[in-house]
């Protein structure tokens, strides 16, 4: 499930042209949400199987004592990556996956984001796109 030395690009179909934060939505927390707020405090500190899991226990309200068991079964079964994230397909965040596979949101306006799209050791993926081509 993890990506190394990528930056996933934000979709090409993104409504904003700068990174956005997301906001909760009546009152509940979101996926977006929970993935911005893990990446956002702890940069290249997680892969996208830490990122998958931890944002589906909290948006599932998983009690972190039984987390491990839990995240072995969640892990058994196919999910899909952070291609398919509302931070790159709908708010503006590059998400770039060092060589360790630690991920750290990157800004679609920063230089950095600029920085990597011209590295050549840097394999680029776009997310996925919100409506059909």
């Amino acid at each position: 499930m993890n990506y190394y030395n990528t930056l996933i690009e934000v979709a090409g179909d993104c409504p904003t042209k700068r990174a956005l934060v997301p906001q909760a939505r009546d009152g509940k927390t979101t996926k977006a949400v929970v993935e911005y707020e893990i990446l956002a405090k702890h940069p290249y500190s997680h892969t996208e199987e830490d990122i998958a899991f931890e944002t589906y226990a909290v948006v599932h309200d998983i009690p972190k004592e039984i987390w491990p068991k839990e995240r072995k079964q969640f892990l058994s079964k196919g999910h899909p990556h952070l291609r398919v994230s509302p931070l790159a397909k709908r708010y503006g965040w590059g998400i770039h996956n060092n060589a360790a596979g630690k991920i750290a949101l990157i800004a679609v306006e920063s230089s950095r984001y600029k920085q990597l799209l011209e590295d050549p050791q840097t394999t680029k993926v776009k997310a996925f796109r919100s409506t059909r081509a």
